[in-house]
């Protein structure tokens, strides 16, 4: 019990992080699209029409995304999407690199070209990676705390299902089988304990009739 409640403190920290960052890099790009036009067209990858679309559309889908991480609405959907979008993010680094290409990510806004030995690659590739690690773990395990998916899908209560479709067992019961007012069975007999009912069958003096497993069918 512990080592969940650890888990769902440790993935409220997670998703809440996450959410920050694709609202901080969200909103930057959002402030200055033209600067993000830049720093989209500097990797190089889309002809020069899809620029405008990309740079207008992603500001929005991380502006989204950090939204629904931030509320825990849709959680492992939102986090799927953000290891698919961080993973684009890790390709287009890898090749610029691989292409000798001198720019800024871009991540956080600005971007775009600059100067020779001016590139931060290797920082912003380990950066990225981390954010990608916050996103997998939310894939797997999306089960958090203050989170508006907790609220839907009942995670917790008993016989519930958690967020990380995680089965909670439901409550024993104890007696199955007997027919009603009947106690639990006793050897493998339920044994009545109504008032006024059929003794034929007990033992002498104890007022008690014991049910066989036909009876019980009955």
């Amino acid at each position: 019990m512990r080592s969940a409640r650890l888990r769902d403190i440790v993935g409220t920290a997670v998703r809440l992080a996450l959410a920050v960052v694709w609202l901080v890099s969200g909103g930057a790009k959002l402030a200055d699209p033209l600067q993000a036009a830049v720093a989209v067209d500097a990797y190089e990858i889309l002809p020069p029409a899809a620029v405008p679309f990309v740079a207008t559309v992603l500001p929005l889908l991380e502006l989204a995304l950090g939204g629904l991480l931030l509320l825990g609405v849709g959680t492992r959907l939102a986090a799927v999407v953000s290891v698919l979008l961080l993973i684009g993010f890790v390709a287009g680094l890898v090749q610029a690199w691989a292409r000798g290409l001198s720019i800024d990510c871009g991540c956080f806004g600005a971007g775009g070209p600059v100067e020779a030995g001016e590139e931060r690659y290797l920082s912003s590739l380990l950066r990225d990676l981390g954010f990608l690690a916050l996103a997998l773990w939310l894939s797997v395990r999306p089960r958090t705390l203050l989170a508006v998916d907790r609220v839907w899908d009942g995670g917790g209560r008993v016989g519930g299902d958690g967020a990380d479709g995680d089965r909670v067992p439901d409550e024993t019961v104890v007696g199955r089988g007997a027919p009603a007012g009947v106690g639990p069975e006793v050897d493998g007999t339920a044994v009545d304990d109504r008032p006024g009912a059929d003794t034929a069958g007990a033992e002498p003096g104890s007022g008690r009739r014991e049910y066989t497993g036909d009876e019980r069918g009955r």
